[in-house]
């Protein structure tokens, strides 16, 4: 009969559509938006897929989904997908999920259909235990939704809480993250942003102008050099998008895919029995010259093995993720060279953050102690150096992963407590024959201790200075605090990866067993 369709022929007439559809979906929001996003130096969300995952590894889900949406217009724009990419993959041959927001599709706007495919990710990545990563790359809600994109947002927090402390969650800033989009990132376990072209700000500079009058740039709100060295909101600074996912590929090679599992240990050409005589002229023998505590760590740990996290922020404080004989550990120490190394607010949050995500992740932590104390000034009290001081002694205690603590010079009062001492829980302390554990500093002490004997005499200053020395060698060394338990060993400075290694070899099968409740009050 004229004008019948055979089967085979409906079938190739519906592959062909399904294709059709497909092609649209790969094309985004068109040739002229995708030039649009290149002229800014940036790529679109499949070019940083295609650089992100192993080779044909994606498999893509929701590609063909779309807005119902007819108000403002919005029934004349519709692309497959609404702006976001959604699926599995491989990075390094292991399981992730992951979403891209694709700026060339209504600015990447957030929908309702966005939310809803994150949300599917979010639960499959769960329930899978695989790690998701989020490149945002977006305008803010889509206005013309109303509050339906609002709550949509509600929903992606929702669940970013529910996977925090079971997946790794990776946020990556590719572009502009503003209003209510800027908390998902922020719940995360790292965020990642590139220098000069992603932003993250509740509020965008012309409200800000509008209502205090201040005149500021969105990179000088929200770039990537506020938010990695002041504001302490990201984790990493990339000078490229494609530094930006290489430094994704690194970070979760530290990780395990979840809580229940290790995380990957590598084979290591660096010996375990290496030993660095540099060490041990390492530390000055005049305690007030600073040295570079990178140097240490370098000669320490594997070869090249060092990722620092937060380093531009409080960088008188240092946490690393490294490893010690192809194990990753996590790595916290004073740095000597900036504030002298000591404990303000901004290290406090550093150092309790970065001790949490490792307890979370069963990554052992090694602390690296020389520090002559918390830093004083009625700014640090008027602004609670007291409440984020805790959070250290807080996260060290609640934590149960092996904890090694080494002591390479000060360890003055409080400082010496806070930072991985045996009553925080460290489950081995060795100290350098360089450290100084003490409840003050020998200036301090002499005249706490001496002061009516010092004034009283002929010679006030000369009497100081005997006082000063007599403390030092009675009291500022490492073997008064091994004499009392408090230090398990004094080892040699070259010593310290083998000694650490082995430590590490026993404590491996460490278990602890917790109090049962509900949750603790962390000082936040």
């Amino acid at each position: 009969m004229t004008g019948t369709v055979t089967p085979e022929q409906s079938s190739i007439d519906n592959l062909a559509k399904l294709r059709e559809m497909r092609d649209k979906a790969l094309q985004g929001g068109g040739t002229a938006r995708i030039d649009a996003q290149h002229a800014k130096g940036k790529m679109t969300a499949r070019e940083r897929l295609s650089i992100l995952l192993d080779e044909g590894s994606f498999q893509e889900l929701g590609a063909l989904a779309t807005h119902q949406v007819t108000d403002f217009g919005m029934g004349r724009k519709r692309y497959p997908g609404d702006g976001v990419i959604t699926g599995f993959g491989r990075i390094n041959g292991r399981r992730v999920a992951v979403y891209a927001q694709d700026f060339t599709v209504l600015g990447g706007s957030f929908s309702q259909v966005q939310a809803q495919k994150i949300n599917k990710l979010q639960d499959l990545a769960l329930e899978s235990g695989i790690p998701i990563i989020g490149l945002n790359d977006s305008g803010g809600a889509r206005v013309q939704e109303g509050v339906r994109s609002l709550a949509a947002y509600g929903e992606v927090f929702q669940r970013n809480v529910e996977a925090s402390g079971v997946i790794p969650q990776v946020s990556l800033i590719m572009g502009p993250c503003a209003g209510g989009a800027v908390y998902s990132p922020a719940l995360t376990d790292f965020t990642i942003m590139v220098d000069q072209t992603s932003n993250m700000f509740l509020t965008g500079p012309e409200i800000v102008e509008s209502v205090t009058g201040e005149q500021v740039t969105a990179e000088e709100l929200g770039g990537a050099a506020v938010h990695t060295g002041r504001s302490g909101v990201a984790q990493f600074e990339a000078k490229t998008e494609i530094q930006a996912l290489e430094m994704t590929k690194l970070l979760l090679s530290y990780l395990p895919a979840n809580t229940s599992e290790d995380a990957p240990i590598l084979v290591s050409d660096d010996s375990p029995d290496r030993m660095a005589d540099e060490l041990n002229t390492v530390v000055p023998t005049d305690d007030r010259i600073a040295y570079d505590m990178h140097r240490v760590l370098e000669d320490i740990f594997d070869t090249d093995s060092i990722m620092e996290v937060h380093a531009a922020f409080a960088p008188n404080v240092i946490c690393a993720f490294a490893r010690l004989d192809g194990r990753p550990v996590g790595v916290v120490a004073n740095q000597p060279t900036v504030m002298s190394g000591v404990l303000d607010i901004d290290s406090s949050d550093k150092i309790s953050r970065f001790i949490r995500i490792c307890d979370v992740y069963s990554l052992p932590v090694l602390t690296f102690v020389d520090c002559p104390g918390y830093l004083p000034g009625v700014e640090q009290e008027y602004n609670g150096v007291i409440r984020h001081g805790a959070k250290i002694i807080y996260a060290y205690c609640q934590s149960t992963v092996p904890k090694i603590t080494v002591v390479t010079r000060k360890a003055i009062g409080g400082s010496y407590v806070a930072l991985g001492s045996r009553q925080m829980g460290a489950d081995i302390a060795f100290a350098w024959p360089s450290a100084q554990i003490a409840v003050m500093g020998p200036d301090g002490a002499a005249k706490l201790l001496h002061g009516k004997a010092i004034k009283a005499s002929n010679d006030p200053q000369a009497a100081e200075a005997e006082f000063v020395a007599e403390y030092r060698e009675r009291f500022f060394n490492p073997y008064r605090a091994a004499d009392l338990g408090q230090i398990d060993e004094v080892i040699e400075p070259r010593e310290t990866r083998p000694r650490l290694i082995r430590a590490l070899e026993v404590l491996q099968t460490k278990v602890v067993n917790t109090v049962p409740k509900k949750h603790g009050l962390f000082p936040v």
